[in-house]
């Protein structure tokens, strides 16, 4: 049985660590398991109840919910702004809460970071945690993935995540992912 991880990366910009962190994922997952990008919410407008209430739902936001419903599990990789989450990954997860079939609603889902700093997202992480446990989602504990310090776990030019003890802790939490997600799926 393959195992379809949806992989949905926090930062908006396309050389950032995190985005290097989720694009170094699917050669790190164990075999069963197919990781795929979510669609992007770089053109989510700023959720507003009046616009949902007039204009429904835009497109985009009902092609990530879909894409989370799909998925038997997700793997949120995101970077830590002012101590909390990254506004507009809240606007998407605010958006696609407020759908009828809300998507994370019994969804196993790991979480990773990188930050530039010592900590490597702890406090994101924390508060993104709350946020999903109140979505009803299943969040995967231990191992946990904080990628502290990143510029020196990446090579400067390609990105690539050259960091061998990083690489190993990933591969121990997808790992554990693939087991959790078959534990509660089953």
């Amino acid at each position: 049985m393959t195992i379809n991880a949806l992989m949905i990366c926090g930062s908006l910009r396309k050389g950032s660590f995190n985005r290097a962190l989720m694009n170094a994922l699917p050669a790190l997952a164990p075999a069963g398991m197919a990781l795929t990008e979510a669609p992007s919410f770089r053109g989510f407008p700023l959720y507003d109840a009046d616009l949902q209430a007039s204009a429904g739902f835009p497109a985009d936001v009902v092609a990530l919910a879909d894409a989370i419903r799909a998925a038997d599990g997700v793997i949120i990789i995101s970077p830590e702004y002012n101590w909390t989450i990254p506004g507009a990954l809240k606007n998407a997860f605010d958006w696609v809460s407020r759908l009828a079939d809300q998507p994370f609603r019994n969804k196993p889902v790991a979480i990773q970071s990188a930050t530039g700093g010592p900590l490597g997202g702890a406090r994101m992480q924390y508060h993104l945690r709350m946020a999903l446990t109140f979505l009803n989602a299943f969040v995967f504990g231990t191992p946990e993935v904080f990628v502290g310090l990143a510029q020196t776990k990446f090579d400067e030019k390609t990105l690539a995540l050259k960091d061998e003890p990083t690489r190993k802790i990933i591969a121990q939490q997808l790992d554990a992912f693939g087991t959790f997600i078959a534990r509660v799926k089953g």
